[in-house]
């Protein structure tokens, strides 16, 4: 049985990790290296730094904590923020990442997909998805780093997520944008829907606030992964508290 990944999610901005809710009012919650040591050593599966401004003001990550971070966690790491092309994403695969995630820029340049896998291999391409409910269908968001900046892009999320996945993409990271930050528990009914079409490894993200969260979005969505920030950078639930919970749930978790 595959194991269930458990994630910890670092927003970067200006060199900081930040936290928001629904995408506002960032507050300032830590060093980059310094919590991604913190949650090597606490057995995080994995962790996604998203460099949040990037897209926002058409830069590319900065590539100076990138090797930093690989110097000082001896476990997988996923870098994002403005890869736009082959030319970037190796620079941070160089650099020590193992996985490049790519939302915005897929977005204006689906080819992008395509070319990551065929040059990298599908292991190396995430692609992050923002899905926001607007009371009638699940529709993609981009340029979420900011209020001002964001704007629907007039896809429906399932359709996309068939579109990336055909394209070549080797996982999918769903952010359920109604539920960011609000603590109230992922949107079970938006990653089981996913799920049925996603083909590749879907990691949920958005809305975990406790421990029941996590044992709801692997019970009934069937997610690979669950991504979550708030609850690990604020200590509300520690990553060795929660895998010693979901193994009492009989959820498989590496140890």
């Amino acid at each position: 049985m595959l194991t269930k990944r458990i994630i910890p999610c670092l927003d970067v901005k200006n060199g900081k990790v930040v936290k928001g809710v629904q995408f506002k009012n960032h507050r300032i919650v830590g060093d980059p290296i310094k919590l991604a040591a913190k949650y090597s050593e606490e057995n995080a599966d994995e962790l996604v730094f998203y460099d949040i401004y990037s897209s926002v003001e058409s830069k590319s990550v900065s590539l100076s904590w990138i090797n930093d971070i690989a110097q000082n966690i001896n476990i997988p790491f996923c870098v994002a923020g403005g890869i736009k092309n082959i030319k970037k994403a190796k620079e941070v695969l160089y650099m020590g990442a193992d996985k490049v995630s790519i939302n915005t820029p897929a977005i204006e340049n689906p080819e992008l997909i395509t070319e990551l896998a065929k040059t990298f291999g599908s292991q190396c391409v995430v692609i992050g998805i923002d899905s926001f409910f607007n009371q009638k269908n699940y529709v993609v968001h981009a340029k979420t780093g900011s209020t001002k900046s964001r704007y629907e892009v007039g896809k429906n999320t399932l359709d996309w997520v068939k579109e990336v996945q055909d394209r070549g993409a080797g996982e999918i990271v769903l952010n359920c944008m109604n539920r960011d930050g609000v603590k109230e528990g992922y949107d079970i009914d938006q990653l089981a829907m996913i799920r049925e079409v996603c083909k590749v490894p879907l990691i949920a993200s958005g809305g975990a606030g406790e421990k029941e969260h996590f044992k709801k979005v692997f019970k009934i969505s069937n997610v690979d992964g669950a991504l979550a920030a708030s609850v690990f950078h604020d200590n509300k639930i520690s990553i060795e508290e929660l895998k010693n919970y979901l193994k009492k749930q009989k959820i498989g978790v590496r140890k």
